[in-house]
């Protein structure tokens, strides 16, 4: 459950990233009813079962069932606003009607680790935004400097408005500053996009990378979207 939104008195209007179908809009019946077995099951950030049926052109939910709701984040609200970026960022970028296993894959990883405090935010936040670009079609080319080919450099800069790497002396040549991400931050990222699924959240980063790298990942997905989320601005306002 990645949105939802009340209408009238007890109905809901929900957004759900699917495994077969990706992004699915919905309409629950009496949801907002405590009684109801979909009150729980039709919340924000909930993992469920649906059983969904084509009315016209909408679809509508019959049966939900709560798997998972992810305890961890609702008794922190940095944690629990940052789920719902990472949400509201996947509503962004996954398509309608289209299979979506590795993106819901991530979400309820990502979720999992946040809500276990398994990795820092900041981390999470990262590598979320890089990979979930990278799976719908938005894979930066971390593997050289564009202008060069040369693998690493200590001042290595990441080009968010073109999703590439330059050393300094490309940089330079270009006119493009970018985010400066060194050694630890480009590894960093590399590992984000190009790593195995099980590996994704299997590293760390110092404190003098961790800057860069969330300043890379956040101005990637910025500029790739060209619009705002206000859950981030939410998120990073309590930060």
């Amino acid at each position: 459950m990645i949105r939802e939104q009340t209408v009238k008195e007890f109905d809901k209007s929900i957004t759900v990233l699917t495994r077969s179908n990706g992004i699915v809009h919905a309409y629950v019946s009496n949801a907002k009813n405590i009684k109801n077995s979909k009150s729980t099951a039709t919340g924000l950030l909930t993992y469920s079962q649906f059983v969904f049926y084509k009315n016209r052109e909408r679809y509508v939910a019959d049966e939900a069932a709560a798997k998972e709701v992810f305890i961890g984040l609702r008794s922190d609200i940095k944690k629990l606003a940052l789920a719902q970026y990472l949400c509201e960022l996947a509503g962004a970028v996954v398509q309608e009607e289209e299979p979506s296993e590795e993106q819901l894959r991530l979400v309820l990883n990502s979720l999992y680790v946040l809500s276990k405090n398994i990795k820092p935010e900041p981390l999470v936040k990262a590598a979320f935004e890089l990979r979930m670009m990278s799976l719908c079609g938005f894979m930066p080319n971390l593997v050289c400097c564009s202008g060069c080919a040369i693998y690493e450099h200590e001042e290595m800069r990441f080009i968010p408005t073109d999703g590439v790497l330059m050393c300094p002396d490309c940089a330079a040549s270009s006119k493009k500053s970018g985010v400066l991400t060194g050694l630890g931050a480009t590894a960093a990222m590399r590992h984000c996009v190009y790593s195995e699924f099980d590996k994704l959240f299997s590293f760390t980063v110092s404190d003098n990378a961790m800057n860069a790298f969330k300043k890379a990942a956040e101005q990637y997905v910025l500029s790739c979207l060209d619009r705002q989320f206000t859950t981030l601005e939410f998120y990073k306002s309590i930060s």
